[in-house]
């Protein structure tokens, strides 16, 4: 399906018809190799002519296929793209980057971390931004740069490096509703309830490193993106993709941070079953300390021995029965002055 597509020439909108079927002539401009100087044996990024930018979300492998062929990306695999990846992935084939991209989405009702996907396939004429799943909504990022004809004249490397940015910040959103359920469970492990949240924990600590995986491993890719754009980028541009790199070492920091949180409160948890535990296992030996004395007393009188004391007194039954009051009110008043009641 497609979202929207455009060339930009002179950082300026030129809508594209997508109503029919997609061909070159669409453009106005070639899709061959950008011009590359003779000494230099680098591939060449800058774009003078324009480049399409095309906004696709779930095609199919036909509909991505056609797309392909007409931006001239032959080094692209469109069933291999629409693949499901496990994690970040970067691709370098002469002037065609496949970066993969992984996004997340946190749901605080339910608190499950939802992973999607944002694939860019860029080429100096032309950048193709594919979505899978809860992806980071690209419409206001385009209208923004789309303010900024200045940045559009920068080619699709610059677009690249936009929506880069815009997948690490909405990771900011995802560890801020995560970090409210963390700091509210470890509350919940100092309450005075006696129910600790270890499921709840340990469903935490589950999506919580669902999220670093996507986090951590981008990092590497993002490096290695960096490397390879060094000498083709602008110096606002590179400054920017240098800018992303550092926000997500300090989400990937924060999200350590946050399982140093639960991790504590788990460790927590368990000493607090423990001394429930405790407290449990020494109420219920006062409480049967206490039954044994009248349950002893009752047994040895039941014992029907003629030369038992008090047996025939009037008084016997009466006395037995307050002597035996007597030693569990003992009993209970130690037990609660030493904490075990």
């Amino acid at each position: 399906m497609i979202i929207d597509c455009a060339t930009y020439v002179d950082g300026k909108r030129v809508d594209v018809d997508t109503s029919c079927t997609p061909t070159s002539d669409m453009f106005p401009f070639s899709m061959g190799e950008s011009d590359v100087d003779e000494d230099d044996s680098s591939p060449g990024w800058d774009a003078p002519d324009g480049f399409v930018w095309l906004g696709l979300r779930m095609p199919d492998v036909t509909e991505l296929g056609e797309w392909c062929d007409v931006l001239d990306l032959d080094a692209v695999d469109p069933a291999a793209i629409l693949t499901p990846h496990a994690r970040p992935v970067l691709t370098v084939n002469g002037t065609t980057v496949q970066l993969v991209l992984r996004t997340i989405k946190y749901d605080d009702r339910e608190e499950v971390a939802s992973l999607g996907e944002m694939t860019l396939l860029v080429r100096p004429h032309s950048i193709v931004t594919i979505r899978h799943g809860p992806t980071s909504p690209l419409g206001e990022l385009r209208e923004a740069l789309e303010r900024d004809p200045r940045r559009l004249r920068e080619g699709a490397t610059a677009v690249m490096v936009a929506v880069i940015g815009k997948v690490i910040d909405d990771y900011g959103p995802a560890l801020d509703g995560f970090e409210t359920d963390a700091v509210e469970v470890e509350g919940e492990v100092f309450s005075d309830h006696s129910r600790q949240p270890v499921r709840r924990l340990y469903q935490l600590k589950r999506e919580l490193r669902r999220m670093f995986v996507a986090l951590d491993a981008l990092q590497d890719p993002l490096d290695r993106l960096m490397r390879v754009f060094e000498d083709h980028l602008s110096r606002e541009v590179l400054a920017d993709l240098h800018e992303n790199a550092d926000q997500l070492r300090r989400a990937a920091a924060r999200a350590r941070s946050l399982s140093d949180l639960l991790d504590s409160a788990l460790t927590a948890s368990h000493t607090q079953i423990g001394v429930q535990q405790n407290d449990d296992m020494r109420k219920i030996s006062a409480w049967v300390a206490m039954a044994a004395v009248p349950t002893l007393i009752a047994g040895i009188y039941g014992m029907n021995f003629d030369t038992m004391p008090e047996l025939r007194s009037p008084i016997g039954y009466p006395m037995v029965l307050i002597g035996m009051a007597i030693i569990v009110a003992l009993l209970y008043r130690r037990f609660k002055r030493s904490g075990w009641l």
